[in-house]
């Protein structure tokens, strides 16, 4: 700790905390020369950026463009990830957004609990603007910024420039769409994508918004379901309001899987490999910060970081920190300080 306070919502004891990444640039980074018209520090950023994650660029013949499209690969596959295990990162402006495809300056972020599309926590976001499901389009957004810094870079025509960049900004939605079908299709455990599997995907989020479902919970334990009907079902039957929504949806789930002749075994591992059986659940962060804060007292957080270390393993001594929050224990909002 610093032994000093800090002025946030209120006052909150100092602390460093040591960040590591491959890079901290960011898109506003770019945008901060773009804006002073330092068309040379803007060269030599690109530069930079180019030697440091994106060496291929050299071999194009025009490498800003290159790098740009590199850009938006790495941010297609990491807002996939994200949505894929149900974070959402809370404060989505171009100077938290890591041109190395990163996720930094997640301050307010969480893990959703209920799955409801919508969900939003911190508390500065109060129009929704980074929601879980606004993410991808943000990221859209964020990456046309980081391209129009680019412009007088990538060629000496700034309307061949503008053609040529928006070109790569246009199949950012199409990018996107492609990482999460490919991981979603690995959370429901099927070994190829096919073209309705982006319907079951659906389907079963469209259930679980509408029954008050677990969204870490679901997807833990369809990995421990055999390929046919069996009593292992019903733990996660009991994870819906309305059972029989469940049974509908998994049917079809299952069908599925048998098209592909899938083996129960190695699927059931390989979606353990995807699906956390732990996250670190809001309030679970909110106890260890109260602990620490008020009490001085890490046992909490101790404990909380020695099972997070291993979110894919089962851990049995460790069900406590699986469980949803009770009523009194949900968390509405996180700050920057979270």
């Amino acid at each position: 700790t610093t032994g000093e306070n800090v002025r946030r919502e209120v006052l909150q004891p100092g602390a460093v905390l040591t960040r590591v990444a491959r890079s901290h640039i960011r898109v506003g980074t770019f945008q901060f020369f773009a804006g002073r018209q330092d068309l040379a520090a803007l060269r030599a950023l690109a530069d930079h950026v180019i030697d440091r994650h994106y060496p291929h660029a050299r071999e194009y013949e025009r490498p800003c463009l290159a790098m740009l499209e590199s850009v938006i690969d790495a941010q297609a596959a990491l807002v996939a990830q994200w949505k894929l295990i149900g974070f959402i990162h809370g404060v989505m402006n171009t100077d938290n957004t890591s041109v190395s495809g990163e996720t930094i300056d997640y301050g307010p972020c969480a893990f959703m609990d209920t799955y409801d599309p919508n969900t939003v926590y911190s508390s500065i976001d109060q129009q929704g603007r980074y929601a879980y499901s606004n993410q991808a389009p943000i990221a859209h957004w964020n990456l046309a910024g980081l391209a129009q810094t680019l412009i007088p870079l990538i060629d000496e025509d700034s309307e061949k420039a503008v053609e040529l960049a928006q070109d790569l900004i246009n199949v950012f939605p199409q990018k996107f769409e492609t990482a999460y079908n490919v991981g979603a299709a690995k959370k429901l455990g099927l070994g190829t994508v096919q073209q309705d599997d982006a319907v079951l995907m659906t389907e079963l989020l469209g259930t679980m918004a509408d029954q008050d479902a677990d969204f870490t919970r679901v997807f833990r334990g369809l990995s421990s379901l055999a390929n046919q009907p069996s009593d292992e079902d019903d733990a996660v039957r009991a994870l819906f309001k309305d059972g029989s929504a469940f049974d509908q949806w998994v049917g079809r789930w299952r069908e599925r899987l048998a098209a592909e002749s899938s083996d129960a075994v190695k699927r059931c591992v390989d979606m353990q490999s995807v699906n956390p059986a732990f996250i670190p659940r809001n309030h679970r962060i909110e106890q260890a910060i109260r602990a620490a804060e008020d009490h001085n007292d890490f046992s909490l957080f101790e404990k909380l970081h020695t099972v997070l270390r291993q979110p894919f393993a089962d851990q049995p001594q460790a069900r406590e920190y699986q469980k949803p929050p009770r009523p009194e224990e949900v968390v509405q909002a996180t700050f920057c300080g979270t």
